[in-house]
């Protein structure tokens, strides 16, 4: 088994974090494109944790983390007091900007084994996109 640093285990809960926000914000969102690209997400950001497990070498489940548990309670708070769109996307877009800055000091420990290393790289890039894509559809729901 590779060794693992905190960084990389830090993007797999992360992940974990990611496919359930997006799944339990997908379910809420009204404009049927910004739900339809939230629920596939939500399959790849799972696929992701899944990928950087298998080259980490972590058959255990990791789990998500207590800060994203609490992201996502107060998610699904302000989609029960009416929220809408433009609310459940900031929020998403705040937890774009945690997996932006997870990746970011992941791929920043010079210790990260290569193979590691090459599906964060692949992975970020995919990332920083979904976070343009979530800010855009925020920015276009402005009140």
């Amino acid at each position: 088994m590779v060794e693992v640093s905190s960084s990389v285990k830090t993007v797999i809960e992360i992940l974990h974090d990611g496919h359930e926000g997006f799944a339990q914000i997908g379910e809420h969102l009204e404009d049927p494109t910004a739900k339809t690209f939230f629920l596939e997400e939500s399959t790849t950001r799972a696929k992701f944790e899944h990928e950087l497990k298998y080259a980490a070498g972590i058959s255990e489940d990791v789990g998500g983390t207590a800060a994203g548990a609490a992201h996502r309670t107060w998610g699904d708070l302000k989609a029960h007091l009416g929220g809408g769109d433009h609310t459940l996307l900031d929020t998403a877009e705040q937890g774009e900007d945690a997996a932006k800055k997870a990746y970011k000091e992941a791929l920043e420990d010079p210790d990260i084994h290569s193979s590691i290393r090459e599906v964060l790289v692949r992975q970020q890039s995919h990332i920083a996109a979904s976070h343009d894509k979530v800010k855009a559809m925020r920015d276009s729901k402005k009140k």
